[in-house]
């Protein structure tokens, strides 16, 4: 039995039905029941669930393409970075209900796990892995290789490497299993020019493989975001509840490149602070100057607070001047 709440027990309802019906198609036998999130500490005690898999956020990455506007327009000059709080609002709440009451539990972050997962980390909460980003540049590059290629491809990306970075040194690192891809850009050219939006099928796709993996103790080697809290993607491999590095480079050498990374993207986690990038802090300091110069990890709960207000305050459209302040009448003679 799989459980999916949210804070609309309808769209629950709907997702778990839609699963359902997928579940039936692909001969699986797995049952899916809707809750609420309020219910959210009753179900993990009662359940004690192998896998716990985190979709909320309080901000979608496709405003920018559905609902533009002054808040959208700061998150393109500032980066997607600026939404850190945002993001990891709801996975705070849920990895402090898995450690209270079922911490055996793997919890799964999808939500920018690249930056989330080592705030969570930082707080001293669990977490497992993430899911998406390196995942989704890893498909990509394994649908340029040969059907019967069999090699493991290992690869070291951020979030912001969904994007081509402007200078080829900051690209993507990728190797077949210890030899390096040498072609990265021209591999993810596809990929980049595809609408970020109909990623998310091979985003679930990769999802739903990892956590099938995850639920049989299947040994895995596979590229996953924010593993145990580290910032950017590594490849990894995966046995039973264990998870350990597979890299073909130094430990350290590849967690201070996805620092870098994380750095263009707009924040990164240094010790115990939230740290925005340079780019981040120039966008964000008219409107919050003191988020703007970094924050304690310990505070992100009222700082995401505060950008609701004043994501609230951009989005909303400014007052439509009456007639006569948009057309001036002309000067009466005299006057």
């Amino acid at each position: 039995m799989a459980h999916i709440l949210a804070r609309r027990p309808g769209q629950a309802r709907e997702v778990a039905d839609l699963a359902g019906m997928r579940a039936r198609l692909s001969g699986s036998p797995v049952r899916f029941e809707a809750g609420s999130l309020t219910d959210l500490r009753e179900v993990l005690a009662r359940t004690q669930p192998t896998v716990v898999l985190n979709c909320a956020s309080h901000q979608s990455p496709w405003e920018r393409m559905t609902s533009p506007s002054e808040w959208t327009n700061l998150l393109r000059h500032g980066g997607f970075g600026l939404t850190l709080p945002l993001q990891a609002g709801p996975a705070i709440s849920l990895a402090q209900a898995v450690a209270a009451t079922s911490p055996e539990s793997l919890l799964v972050n999808g939500c920018f796990p690249d930056a989330v997962n080592p705030l969570l980390k930082a707080l001293g909460l669990p977490v497992f892995c993430g899911i998406g980003n390196v995942q989704t540049l890893a498909a990509a590059l394994r649908a340029t290789l040969p059907a019967d290629d069999t090699r493991t491809l290992r690869v070291l990306a951020h979030h912001v490497h969904l994007h081509a970075p402007d200078d080829a040194a900051d690209e993507a690192l990728a190797w077949l299993d210890d030899a390096p891809l040498t072609d990265v850009t021209a591999r993810l050219a596809k990929l980049r020019a595809v609408d970020r939006r109909e990623l998310n099928a091979v985003t679930g796709h990769a999802a739903a493989l990892l956590v099938e993996n995850l639920l049989t103790g299947a040994d895995t080697r596979t590229n996953v975001p924010g593993p145990l809290g580290l910032p950017g993607g590594y490849p990894v491999r995966i046995r039973a509840s264990s998870l350990t590095l597979d890299l073909p480079v130094e430990e350290d050498v590849a967690v201070r490149r996805n620092q870098r990374d994380g750095r263009r993207d707009g924040v990164v986690i240094e010790g115990s602070d939230v740290v925005f990038g340079e780019t981040a802090r120039a966008a964000l300091l008219p409107h919050l100057p003191d988020v703007a110069a970094g924050f304690p990890v310990q505070d992100t709960a009222s700082v995401c607070d505060r950008l609701l207000e004043l994501r609230d305050r951009l989005r909303s459209p400014a007052p439509v001047p009456n007639e006569e302040e948009r057309w001036p009448s002309p000067a009466r003679p005299g006057t």
